[in-house]
């Protein structure tokens, strides 16, 4: 979204919908393989053409005016989880650890040295991985490197993502004293057959432990992550997942679909497909914990999350402020996102620049004294313009095309090839156009990604790209 875009609030029409007689036919329609919309263009459209020269000269020209967030990339588990598709790996040694905090404050000196004026942070997320793989030691040492580099602004968001089963109240002591004030956990379900299934046994009293810990520590806000489609999952376990989570009342609930590409995470080929549910099984999951979550008083936020109302997350939703990044929804106004570790990725005004995600290629970049940036995009006028109306879909559910033409200087004719795309959506109920506005109903609400894909100019086939997870 950009500052031309008007706040407004769709919450109360943009409730998760209820089921409708439909929506197996629109399943079975819509359910192709299309991005995440975390940023636009997405990550598979990155190219090595941006590489460390550029990434230089993109930090160089940051203002010093301009509010900074830092994503940290800890790239190490404990125990391996078949489902996850994230850049991370088991170390069962402390020294790979150790090694790689060593790269990475030697990065943080490079970042904040490339930059003319030392950044004041709105924001810090650490992410995996399992950031609770660090010790109390290693936090503290990156926590000075941080503070010696970079400036923290006083109501700064110091998060990590955390795995209960590791997670002590050594780690959480720690972390707080440190300044650590929202704690993501990653629960998925809670169904011990689903959690054999996926090789993640956390039995629901290892959640509960936790959340209190962190609460009695003074964290602030706890989000949840909750996953359907998984092997074995079933409608009825899920919705016994919701009702033992939100006894908890954690402020955010995630809730992502299963994306099972092991030609790309060849751990997933430890899970049995004939053990997953099938699109329509996805659907009604998906439906009925949205619904279980909305009737416990949670708010639906964008595609796949939920705030209690006082969350700062709603309250960004309902004045129009809501982002979307690479760590999801969020309700940080920095434009500017600097991605630290191995595989991350910067969100610049320039463009993104990805690091790479061999750790060993990262770690000899990194302790050559170069940028480990090994692909990106530049962004024209047209990406950012097509990003603007995205963007905007994905946080309000409604977009008016007239402020962003005008404000990106596009003639109207620009529009005609998605808006011919759409026509079909119109006639099957999915989204509502009225003049030059274009609102998502309650029924085109889980389909929300595949009407954004309407938009993408990088797309060639929908239904047969196969680097992205499925639709619904």
């Amino acid at each position: 979204m950009d500052e031309h875009n008007t706040p407004k609030c769709h919450l109360r029409q943009t409730c998760h919908p209820v089921s409708d007689p439909r929506s197996a036919g629109l399943v079975d329609k819509y359910d192709g393989r299309v991005p995440r919309y975390t940023s636009y263009p997405t990550a598979v459209n990155f190219r090595p053409a941006i590489g460390p020269n550029q990434y230089r000269s993109w930090l160089s020209a940051l203002a010093p005016d301009q509010p900074l967030s830092l994503y940290l990339h800890i790239p190490f588990c404990e125990r391996l989880c078949w489902y996850c598709a994230c850049h991370t790996g088991v170390s069962h040694r402390r020294q790979p650890v150790a090694d790689y905090l060593q790269s990475l404050l030697k990065e943080i000196d490079l970042v904040a040295g490339a930059i003319p004026h030392r950044p004041v942070l709105s924001a810090l997320h650490l992410g995996g991985g399992s950031p609770n793989v660090l010790s109390a030691c290693d936090l503290a040492q990156l926590f000075n490197r941080l503070r010696e580099r970079f400036a923290f602004a006083d109501q700064a968001v110091i998060a990590a993502e955390l795995d209960p089963r590791s997670l002590t109240q050594e780690w959480i002591t720690a972390a707080t004293d440190l300044g650590l004030n929202r704690a993501s956990l990653g629960v998925q379900d809670l169904d011990p057959a689903v959690q054999a299934a996926i090789n993640r046994i956390q039995p629901f009293e290892m959640v509960e432990w936790s959340i209190g810990a962190l609460r009695r520590k003074g964290v602030s806000s706890v989000n949840v992550d909750i996953v359907y489609g998984l092997p074995r999952q079933t409608i009825r376990g899920l919705a016994q997942t919701i009702d033992q989570l939100v006894g908890l009342e954690p402020d955010r609930v995630a809730l992502f679909g299963y994306a099972h590409v092991p030609w790309m995470m060849p751990r997933q080929k430890l899970i049995k497909e004939d053990e997953l549910p099938d699109v329509r099984q996805r659907y009604q999951q998906q439906l009925v914990a949205g619904n279980k979550l909305q009737e416990a008083g949670y708010i639906p936020i964008g595609l796949d999350h939920f705030a209690l109302p006082s969350d700062d997350l709603a309250i960004a939703a309902e004045n129009g402020l809501l982002r979307r990044n690479f760590q999801g929804y969020t309700s940080d106004d920095a434009r500017t996102v600097i991605g630290l570790g191995a595989s991350s990725i910067s969100t610049l005004e320039h463009g993104f620049a990805q690091n790479n995600p061999d750790i060993r290629k990262w770690r000899e970049d990194v302790g050559k004294g170069r940028f480990a940036t090994y692909r990106g995009i530049a962004l024209s006028r047209e990406d950012r313009f097509w990003s603007d109306i995205i963007q905007t879909l994905m946080c309000e559910l409604e977009v008016d095309f007239v402020p962003i033409l005008r404000y990106w200087q596009m003639p109207p004719s620009i529009l005609t090839q998605a808006m011919a795309r759409l026509g079909e959506m119109e006639s099957d109920g999915l989204i509502r156009l009225s003049g030059s506005i274009l609102a998502v109903t309650r029924l085109g609400r889980p389909f929300l990604r595949t009407i954004c894909a309407s938009f993408d100019q990088y797309i060639v086939d929908h239904n047969s790209n196969l680097r992205h997870a499925r639709a619904i």
